[in-house]
């Protein structure tokens, strides 16, 4: 028994079912194992829902790292590079993805399902904004350069609610809202619009 095979299992009970098991018990007798085998791996069907997400990052990432011509992107290219990957691998399973997010009455800011993969894609996050400040594609500013991550999350659930819309042929306006939103996230963590902005706000600040 592996994990993988474990979150095919359920991810195909939604898929033919609408919903998820009874209960754990209930999946493992279609699996054909002992509950006890299930527990090796999780404690319940939320960290499972959890890792599928995180495994859609982890072998994203996985295949990325291993490109050399990877390796030699800047940070934008990079970034750019794990967008389209990331939503090509998503489609292997947009129906099961489709469902989850109807499941929820929540905006996905606030699905509980994406909380491992937020962790790991802060982590990757940081790492990109560091590189850029060793290339200068990044310019570090005091007090908000630690934001620079969180902007790229909400970046990220954009392009994941996003691709749940979009209703193109091959996706095809995904990839371009991908291109738009990050040329437009390094000009401004790069260029001296961001540090007009803030200027101009601590002069409307001050005039109170």
């Amino acid at each position: 028994m592996e994990k993988q095979s474990i979150r095919d299992a359920y991810k195909r009970y939604w898929l033919e079912n609408g919903q998820a098991p009874v209960s754990v018990f209930a999946l493992c007798k279609i699996l054909d194992v002992p509950e006890a085998e299930f527990y090796q791996f999780y404690s319940n069907f939320e960290a499972l829902e959890a890792d599928v997400w995180l495994d859609y990052f982890q072998r994203t990432l996985d295949q990325l790292k291993g490109d050399e011509t990877y390796q030699q992107y800047s940070s934008r290219e990079k970034l750019l590079a794990f967008y389209f990957l990331w939503v090509q691998r998503l489609k292997d399973d947009r129906s099961y993805i489709l469902q989850q997010y109807r499941r929820s009455q929540l905006p996905l800011s606030q699905l509980g399902q994406l909380s491992e993969f937020k962790k790991a894609f802060y982590e990757y996050a940081s790492g990109l904004v560091k590189e850029g400040y060793l290339t200068a594609e990044i310019k570090e500013r005091k007090y908000i350069s630690d934001q620079y991550v969180h902007g790229f999350w909400v970046q990220a659930l954009f392009v994941l609610k996003y691709w749940i819309g979009d209703r193109s042929e091959q996706f095809e306006l995904t990839d371009a809202a991908i291109e738009k939103a990050v040329n437009l996230s390094f000009e401004l963590i790069h260029s001296n619009t961001i540090d007009s902005l803030i200027d101009f706000g601590k002069f409307m600040f001050t005039r109170k």
